[in-house]
């Protein structure tokens, strides 16, 4: 074989395993379509299961609303007047959309600091270490999926004082977290990949 083959045959090998996945799912209304197209994303999110008792359903509603299932989602650029960028709105990042702080702080108390925001494995086990102190500090059930995002949205200290009750657009999307997570418990209960 050529060098210019072998080459080639590398970069392709390289660019396959490369980066992660940074466009979302098809059919993003189906529990079971999303695992089909993102094998990886099962054993993620049963090693979270069994790490943290956080149920799929819930994790998958919660990474929904806050990525769609992107690897690299960001939140837009700001511009003042429309033109002149202002950077971005927060620091969030990756599936999870965590943010620099909270994501350093959890791989502090986990002894993770190769951990990546991209990597799929990596932001479930985020959400459920972060969902396990919304439990203590706050009282939220695991399986709230509601409750669960509001406090993932404001914060633990934040929840505690009700600052959602201020911001009717926050209740309304924790609302449609809950529906899904509804959604894709049942379908979740019919879907093979998962049941393995």
């Amino acid at each position: 074989m050529s060098r210019y083959f072998r080459a080639l045959a590398l970069l392709l090998l390289v660019a396959a395993c490369g980066g992660g996945n940074t466009s979302a799912p098809r059919n993003l209304n189906d529990a079971c379509s999303i695992l089909n197209q993102r094998p990886q994303f099962v054993r993620a999110f049963k090693a979270t299961e069994r790490r943290w008792g956080v149920p799929t359903h819930v994790i998958m509603a919660m990474l929904y609303q806050e990525s769609k299932f992107i690897s690299n989602a960001r939140p837009p650029h700001r511009y003042a007047l429309g033109v002149i960028p202002m950077g971005r709105a927060s620091s969030a990042y990756g599936y999870s959309q965590a943010l620099d702080g909270t994501w350093d702080d959890y791989r502090k108390a986990r002894g993770r600091p190769g951990a990546r925001r991209t990597d799929i494995g990596d932001a479930a086990d985020f959400m459920g270490w972060y969902m396990n102190q919304t439990r203590e500090r706050n009282g939220i059930s695991l399986h709230d999926a509601r409750r669960q995002y509001l406090a993932y949205h404001e914060g633990h200290t934040g929840y505690a004082r009700g600052s959602y009750n201020q911001k009717a657009w926050l209740v309304r999307v924790a609302a449609e977290v809950g529906t899904r997570s509804d959604r894709y418990r049942t379908q979740l209960a019919s879907c093979r990949r998962y049941r393995r």
